[in-house]
C-alpha cells in the first residue's frame, strides 16, 4: 500500500510540474558587434516572458515557480542584417530526483540552423495552428519537447499528447521555408527529432527515458543496485534500437544529456554488471569512448 501511494505521488506531482516552465533564455549577439544592443536586450526580456507566461497545454492549472519545469535556452546570433538573424540555439531541460537534492539532466541539444526575424517590441504569441514566425514556432517547438521529455521520464509514453502537440507547430512550419523543418534540409534536425521520437521504429528510446528515470534514478534511494540494473535494461533499450537503426539521431540525443551522469553513476556505490554495461556504451555510442574509458569494469 505504501509503494502504490509512493508512486501516486510522484505520478502527481509528475503531471502537475509537466504543465509549465521555469526558463531562464539569454541571447548573446557578441559576434555581430551588438552584445549591449538595446533590440536584442528587449529580444531576451520578451522571449522569457513569452516562455514562462504562455500556457502550453490544455491544463489551467497555475504552478509556483519551483514546481515547473527548470530549462534554459541559450540563443547565440552569429549574422544580422538588419531585423533578419542568423544563429543556434541551445536547450536544456532537467528534473529532481525523487528523494534526493540532485537534479538530473533531460535534453540538452544544440539547434544550429535557427534563423529568424524580428522588429524590436513585436509581439510573441502561440498559436499552433498557424505560422506566426519562425521566432515563435521555434521556441514553442522546444518548449513543447521540454515538456514531453519531461513527462516521458515520469510516465511510460507519457508526453505523447506534448510530443504530438510539437509536431503540429512543425508541420505548420514546414511551408515557411526556414531551414530545419523538412525532411530534405539533413537528418539531424527539428523535423526528425518529432518523427522519430513518435516513430514505432525508435519506441526503445522512449521505453529508455521511462526505465532509466523512473524505474532507475527515482529509486536509487532505496535500492541502489536495483536502481543501477534498471538504468542498464534503459541502455540495453537503446542497444536494441541500435541494431535496427544503427547511429540513430536518438541516441546522439539522448547521449547528449546523459553521458556524464552515466559515467558518475557507474564509477562508486554498489557494483554492477559494468563490463556489459561498458561493452553495449562502446558499441552504441562510440563517440563518448573517452568517457567510457573512465568507467571501472
Amino acid at each position: 500500500m505504501r509503494k502504490i501511494f509512493l508512486i501516486l505521488i510522484i505520478f502527481g506531482f509528475s503531471s502537475i510540474q509537466a504543465q509549465e516552465l521555469n526558463c531562464t533564455v539569454k541571447v548573446n549577439a557578441a559576434k555581430v558587434g551588438g552584445a549591449g544592443a538595446q533590440v536584442f536586450k528587449t529580444l531576451e526580456r520578451s522571449l522569457n516572458d513569452f516562455v514562462n507566461r504562455t500556457s502550453w497545454t490544455n491544463n489551467a492549472l497555475k504552478l509556483k515557480s519551483n514546481e515547473r519545469i527548470t530549462c534554459s535556452m541559450f540563443i547565440t546570433i552569429d549574422e544580422a542584417n538588419g531585423n533578419k538573424y542568423k544563429g543556434s540555439i541551445q536547450v536544456q531541460s532537467s528534473r529532481p530526483v525523487y528523494n534526493s537534492s540532485f537534479s538530473t539532466p533531460i535534453f540538452n541539444y544544440n539547434d544550429k540552423d535557427f534563423s529568424f526575424e524580428y522588429t524590436e517590441f513585436q509581439n510573441l504569441n502561440y498559436n499552433p495552428s498557424a505560422f506566426e514566425s519562425n521566432l515563435v514556432s521555434v521556441i514553442s517547438y522546444y518548449c513543447l519537447m521540454i515538456i514531453a521529455f519531461d513527462a516521458d521520464t515520469f510516465t511510460q509514453d507519457g508526453g505523447t499528447a506534448y510530443y504530438e502537440m510539437a509536431q503540429e507547430v512543425a508541420t505548420v512550419a514546414q511551408s515557411s521555408g526556414y531551414a530545419g523543418w523538412s525532411m530534405g534540409d539533413t537528418n539531424q534536425n527539428r523535423y526528425f527529432l518529432i518523427n522519430n521520437v513518435l516513430s514505432n521504429m525508435y519506441v526503445q528510446f522512449r521505453d529508455a527515458l521511462y526505465l532509466y528515470h523512473f524505474e532507475g534514478l527515482d529509486l536509487m534511494h532505496k535500492d541502489a543496485k536495483k536502481a543501477k540494473e534498471k538504468i542498464i535494461s534503459a541502455i540495453t533499450q537503446l542497444s536494441y534500437m541500435e541494431l535496427s537503426k544503427p547511429n540513430s539521431f536518438l541516441t546522439r540525443v539522448f547521449f547528449d544529456a546523459k553521458a556524464d551522469e552515466i559515467v558518475s553513476i557507474f564509477t562508486g556505490g554498489p557494483e554492477s554488471d559494468n563490463a556489459t554495461l561498458v561493452d553495449k556504451l562502446f558499441t552504441i555510442s562510440p563517440m563518448n569512448s573517452a568517457k567510457w574509458s573512465e568507467i571501472k569494469i
